[in-house]
């Protein structure tokens, strides 16, 4: 029996409509896959970039980043439809449809060495305390915040600032920095820990002759005025918010005058530093602590992790007798393994001067490194203001 004209062009008709829809199937799944993939090649390049930059600060030598500036991929999904003879049979005359589709990808991706001022700028500047407590808002512990971002501990001793360092080979300072941050850490399992910037209000005085209308509409948009009419005198006020101070108490409970005293004790200090205040009265004012941490930049960071491996290793400090009961206090921020082979285990291992570096993912403890290094990314990638895409030398790769 043979086909009509009709019947062929049905079957045609038919043939490029499942083609078309073929074509609709294939280029959502493509692009989701494509999507993922470049998501977990990136972070493994980064992940594996930290390790690496670890292992050289460990041999001493300079650390390097590279950055991911752009990624442009081109997808090209095609389509074809026809239609060709039956083979065999009494159909052998009759048109039978014929479709497919292909999908074509062709990714640039172009790299930027971070380097210049961008360097300066991301790996050798202190971090500021308004990213240590976004962070610490976050749910970050702040024993690991503190061991990993900090350098120094500084407390007024009778007038005069000492300084407490967060190194192993400063047996005092290291002692005094762990017991401190152990004890800042016991208020924070007990959540009855405060990170809250210094709320108050400022206020001035001027002629009320010496405001015009327009210079009136200004200060209104900024400030709440008020007139005096027996003065002749506008007041103005200015809700601010001052330096962050960490506390075992509800800061906004504090007089006006106090909170303002200490954020001018704040301002005096660097932008990276920390402030706090442990008074008695509260959770944890058996050890009454007031001073401030002093934060690292990320390179030092590497160094400090690098370090600990076997030059300036970290060891067991326990609490001072005045700490109430806490959750976790390991003896290194990250524990690291230099293996001559590759651990089975590890999920992420890089190999650099004939070693292989990776995290202790096994243990107890498990859980402690793999957030010390979840916290060790983002902080680096904190540290990004926009990777440059001209002016520097780069390279792209094309697939």
């Amino acid at each position: 029996m043979r086909m009509t004209l009709s019947s062929v062009l049905l079957r045609y008709l038919i043939g490029l409509g499942a083609a078309l829809n073929l074509a609709g199937c294939l280029s959502p799944p493509t692009l989701t896959r494509a999507v993922v993939s470049y998501d977990e090649a990136i972070t493994d390049a980064i992940s594996k970039q930290l390790l690496l930059n670890i292992a050289r600060a460990h041999h001493h030598q300079p650390v390097h980043f590279t950055g991911v500036s752009n990624i442009a991929a081109t997808f090209d999904f095609r389509v074809n439809a026809g239609a060709t003879p039956a083979l065999t049979g009494e159909s052998g005359t009759t048109l039978l449809p014929v479709f497919g589709g292909s999908v074509a990808e062709n990714p640039t991706i172009s790299i930027a060495p971070i380097d210049g001022e961008e360097f300066t700028r991301r790996l050798l500047t202190p971090f500021q305390e308004t990213k240590f407590t976004l962070l610490l808002r976050q749910g970050g512990d702040i024993d690991l915040l503190l061991r990993l971002m900090a350098k120094e501990l500084r407390v007024n001793d009778h007038g005069e600032d000492v300084a407490y360092r967060n190194n192993p080979t400063d047996k005092p300072g290291y002692e005094m920095f762990r017991k401190a941050v152990l004890h800042i850490s016991a208020i924070q399992d007990a959540n009855r820990l405060y990170a809250e910037s210094m709320l108050f209000e400022r206020t001035w005085t001027i002629p009320a002759e010496s405001v015009t209308a327009e210079g009136f509409k200004a200060l209104e948009q900024d400030y709440l005025v008020n007139y005096d009419p027996q003065q002749k005198t506008y007041r103005l006020r200015k809700p601010v918010s001052g330096r962050i101070l960490i506390t075992n108490y509800d800061p906004n409970t504090l007089p006006h005058e106090e909170r303002v005293r200490l954020h001018e004790e704040a301002e005096q200090r660097p932008m990276n530093d920390v402030s706090f205040d442990i008074r008695p009265g509260h959770y944890g004012g058996e050890w009454p602590l007031k001073g401030e941490f002093r934060l690292r930049s990320f390179n030092t960071m590497l160094n400090f992790l690098a370090q600990s491996v076997d030059e300036e290793p970290e060891y067991a400090v326990e609490k001072d007798s005045r700490t109430p009961p806490f959750m976790d206090n390991p003896v290194r921020t990250m524990d690291l393994l230099v293996q001559d082979s590759s651990p089975p285990e590890s999920d992420m291992t890089v190999r650099s001067h004939g070693k292989y570096y990776s995290v202790n993912i096994t243990g107890p403890l498990a859980r402690w490194n793999r957030e010390a290094f979840k916290l060790l990314y983002q902080l680096f990638q904190m540290t990004v203001t926009e990777v440059s895409r001209s002016g520097v030398p780069s390279i792209t790769i094309a697939k």
